[in-house]
């Protein structure tokens, strides 16, 4: 369907023998490159399983750091942490996604992105089911640490899989997975209470037991450890075929997953890119948001005077919101020529939600989680705007390290600043403040990233 294709040849397979970054109309001026088989038959049980697979992957994206969200009060008190050793705690997702994230490309060239995914999702488990028993402040943040390189990894290579898999369905298989990943971001926070009272009351098994649905996620990727290619054109666009080709015919022509930019191209030089910048720089604001959100949300709404289950709930009713938010906003996205209204839309909402916190923390509280909710799906249409900036899988999965990478590096401080401002300050006032600050330059930046040209255009100039 016209409508949910980015601006992509439905071909991805064929090759430029122009210069770098020369842009050429669709069906002129380019020559086959013959695919390399996939290393088994691809039926459409697989491309269901590899949909499973990537939605199962996505819930594991967040748990990790929603379920110590809802229960930070309890796991300072237990190892005997500050505000400000609380505030790193809250800056180690960043930092992660920022060092491992940037090897993902290289590991999916040399071991095949399913394997690698699969490897994440694995040391998801292990380090999920160590750090409420590794003893003290250091064990806990190492074993947290080998979580979040799992999440890293695969936070990279998603969009890099949903291009070469399903390039004519790239806003609806983003949106999938980001619903996916907003659902399971909710459930951690709203029901890590609970499952704590339930396992007897104490925080060390209620962040373990997160490790049962990482394991259940490296059960469908063991089925994809060995592909180190795309399957043959044709044979993975989806279990639900869209209209506009033969009947039973996929649209999709995914283009091999090999180290090499095809045809022999040299790799882009991406930090030429204005556009690349501008969205390493949306996406490093977007994640300081998300993650102050995640790590600091639910204790302001408990020093509001609000109960530790209910903070739990408000901080689930605004990650909840992206479960729809996040299937919705990749396709209006994907049929706009311009994505800068929808970031300035999701800004206004963010900064509606922190007046609210300063002013009436509690007694408009479940207005602010909606609003603050609705803010935080910029992650998605930041996702959205990675496979819509590159016209190619090799652009994609360069942007991608490079946009995250980055936004995660800039994203580092926020949550840690948050902490120390708490703890000196004695209240959320200046936290507020600072959040409320970063949302301006996150809405420009936003404008920028949105505008219709691809990294090819400027890296190769």
């Amino acid at each position: 369907m016209a409508s949910d294709e980015t601006r992509t040849p439905k071909s991805t397979t064929a090759v430029s023998t122009a210069a770098p970054g020369a842009r050429q109309p669709e069906g002129t001026g380019a020559r086959a490159v013959p695919e390399r088989p996939s290393t088994r038959p691809w039926t459409a049980w697989t491309t269901r399983l590899l949909v499973l697979g990537i939605v199962l992957a996505a819930l594991n994206l967040r748990p990790a750091i929603t379920s110590l969200g809802a229960l930070l009060e309890e796991v300072r008190d237990g190892l005997g942490m500050s505000g400000s050793v609380a505030g790193l705690l809250t800056s180690v997702p960043p930092l992660c996604f920022a060092v491992f994230g940037v090897t993902a490309p290289r590991l999916a060239r040399r071991f095949g992105p399913g394997a690698v995914v699969c490897a994440g999702m694995a040391a998801i488990a292990a380090g999920l089911l160590i750090r409420p028993y590794a003893g003290g402040t250091p064990g806990f943040l190492a074993a947290s640490a080998l979580a979040l390189m799992g999440i890293a990894v695969s936070n990279v290579l998603m969009p890099v899989i949903v291009k070469r898999w399903f390039p004519d369905r790239v806003g609806s298989m983003t949106g999938l997975y980001s619903m996916a990943l907003a659902f399971g971001t909710s459930i951690a926070a709203a029901a890590t209470v609970p499952l704590t009272d339930a396992l007897g009351g104490h925080w060390q098994p209620g962040l373990a037991v997160w490790a049962v649905l990482a394991v259940a996620a490296v059960l469908p990727w063991l089925t994809f450890v060995r592909d180190r290619e795309a399957p043959s054109a044709g044979h993975a666009a989806g279990p639900a075929e869209e209209s506009g080709g033969p009947e039973g015919e996929a649209q999709a022509r995914p283009e091999p997953t090999g180290a090499a930019p095809a045809g022999g191209q040299p790799a882009l030089r991406i930090t030429r890119s204005r556009t690349a910048w501008a969205l390493a720089v949306f996406f490093g604001l977007q994640a300081t948001a998300a993650y102050i959100t995640m790590g600091w949300m639910a204790q302001i709404f408990r020093d509001a005077g609000v109960s530790a289950g209910t903070a739990g709930l408000l901080l689930a009713v605004t990650m909840v919101m992206g479960v729809p938010l996040a299937f919705v906003i990749p396709r209006v996205a994907t049929r706009l020529p311009h994505q800068g209204p929808i970031a300035l839309v999701l800004g206004v909402c963010g900064l509606a939600g922190y007046a609210g916190l300063y002013f009436a923390p509690a007694a408009g509280a479940w207005v602010w989680a909606v609003l603050l909710g609705v803010s935080n799906c910029a992650f998605p249409l930041a996702l959205t705007m990675v496979g819509m900036r590159a016209r190619t899988g090799t652009g994609v999965a360069q942007l991608s390290a490079f946009a995250q990478s980055t936004g995660y590096l800039i994203s580092i401080p926020g949550p840690l600043l948050v902490g120390v401002l708490y703890q000196h300050s004695g209240g959320w006032g200046l936290p507020i403040a600072l959040m409320t600050a970063l949302m301006v330059p996150q809405m420009v930046v936003g404008v920028l990233a949105g505008r219709d040209r691809t990294v090819e255009d400027e890296a190769g100039r």
